[in-house]
């Protein structure tokens, strides 16, 4: 498979949020309230990306990994106000992991993080029962931390990990 990796534009909104939406349903399919995984997640993914790229509001980078004119992929950074840069997503198709489409795109965001803010490390976060997600960062060298408590807006808490390099 070809795949090209370029900045993303408000032109990729729609694309990214159902990627989103397709990524989390699958992820987090006995993780997160399956309620919330059918319900409203796709509005809301729809309005995180319509609001960060089209409104101009992105305070981040997103990058898309684009095959045959679709996004397959997608990693969106931003600076912190602690000094480091945080990887707010990384998403693969889901029909589409483990071609080595994560590992790209992970190693563009942190070239791209060592170009625009040299000597900042760099974090995510994921949550604790994501073990596929997390075996995976930790082979590219992520550091876990101590679990702690993620709280979501639609009212239900898990556990997450934050993962340095």
């Amino acid at each position: 498979m070809d795949i090209q990796i370029r900045p993303g534009t408000d032109a990729d909104a729609k694309a990214v949020a159902a990627l989103h939406t397709a990524s989390w349903r699958t992820a987090y399919a006995g993780i997160m309230p399956e309620d919330y995984l059918h319900g409203t997640l796709e509005h809301d993914h729809q309005v995180i990306w319509l609001t960060r790229l089209t409104v101009g509001q992105a305070e981040g980078n997103l990058f898309v990994a684009e095959s045959g004119g679709d996004v397959v992929g997608f990693i969106y950074l931003t600076p912190t106000p602690d000094g480091r840069v945080l990887i707010d997503n990384l998403h693969v198709d889901p029909t589409l992991k483990r071609g080595g489409i994560g590992s790209r795109l992970l190693r563009y965001g942190f070239d791209w993080a060592a170009s625009e803010y040299p000597g900042r490390s760099v974090y995510l976060e994921v949550l604790q029962a994501n073990k596929p997600a997390i075996a995976f960062y930790e082979r590219h060298g992520g550091r876990p931390s101590e679990p702690r408590i993620a709280h979501f807006t639609q009212g239900f808490e898990l556990p997450e990990l934050e993962i340095a390099w």
